[in-house]
């Protein structure tokens, strides 16, 4: 029990966090101080520091508590339901903020918040998933969608599921995106072929691939600075159109 007019254990030691990030945002926080903060949230009256620190001994970092299973955060002594909700929201919040700065701009010239779209949205998700960027005849973005999920392997990434997609937002150009769970962005050959794959299909429907980039951990992989991409088109172009070598005798 508190006495009236006394405050409470731990009360002092919120405020200043409070007061410090309302005075410099979470500049010199640390990540179980962010923790700690959102668990307040829903427990105002309640010393949450160890609770938050158990979080982040169990997930890793900041982006695995964002990433965790809600059965899994409710394991960890001292949170609830009532935390995991403000943990979701404030990840899903951050999500639609980063998305929509996104939506109708260009992200091949805004490519700083294209990363950090994906890097929030993508790399640290336990598995892959595949997003895809549809793009009007301006290179603007008409939407955002994950199509797939689970291990990206060729007999699950459907071109004609790609492609209806694209016909359905009548875009122009699109940008994949996946990630890479073991944080290392490196193609597999999967990767390569799926790759080939789409820029094929695309193009026959005469949509524009113009990326396909690996979220890692703090890295990236891009097929089109690569070159990738340019080569997979003139491949396709050369199949379609072979050049007649006695064309010039």
């Amino acid at each position: 029990m508190t006495v009236k007019g006394k405050p409470h254990k731990g009360e002092g030691h919120r405020k200043r966090l409070r007061d410090k990030f309302l005075e410099s945002g979470l500049t010199g926080f640390h990540d179980y101080e962010v923790i700690e903060l959102l668990l307040t949230l829903a427990m105002p009256r309640k010393d949450c520091k160890e609770a938050a620190k158990a979080t982040l001994k169990e997930f890793k970092n900041l982006q695995g508590v964002f990433e965790a299973d809600s059965e899994e955060l409710c394991k960890i002594s001292g949170v609830g339901p009532k935390n995991v909700f403000g943990i979701r929201l404030i990840k899903e919040v951050s999500d639609r903020y980063l998305e929509k700065k996104l939506i109708h701009k260009d992200p091949i010239t805004n490519s700083k918040e294209l990363l950090d779209y994906l890097n929030l949205n993508m790399r640290d998700k336990s598995r892959e998933c595949f997003n895809v960027l549809f793009l009007d005849a301006k290179n603007k973005v008409i939407s955002i969608e994950t199509l797939f999920e689970g291990t990206l392997t060729s007999s699950s990434v459907y071109p004609r599921e790609v492609v209806n997609a694209a016909l359905n937002h009548r875009s122009a150009a699109l940008i994949f995106a996946h990630n890479h769970p073991s944080g290392d962005p490196e193609p597999s050959k999967e990767d390569i072929t799926i790759t080939r794959q789409l820029v094929y299909a695309c193009k026959l429907m005469g949509i524009t691939v113009h990326e396909h980039l690996i979220i890692g951990d703090n890295r990236y992989f891009s097929f089109a600075d690569q070159g990738y991409i340019a080569r997979m088109t003139r491949e396709y172009e050369q199949q379609i159109f072979p050049i007649d070598k006695n064309h010039d005798r």
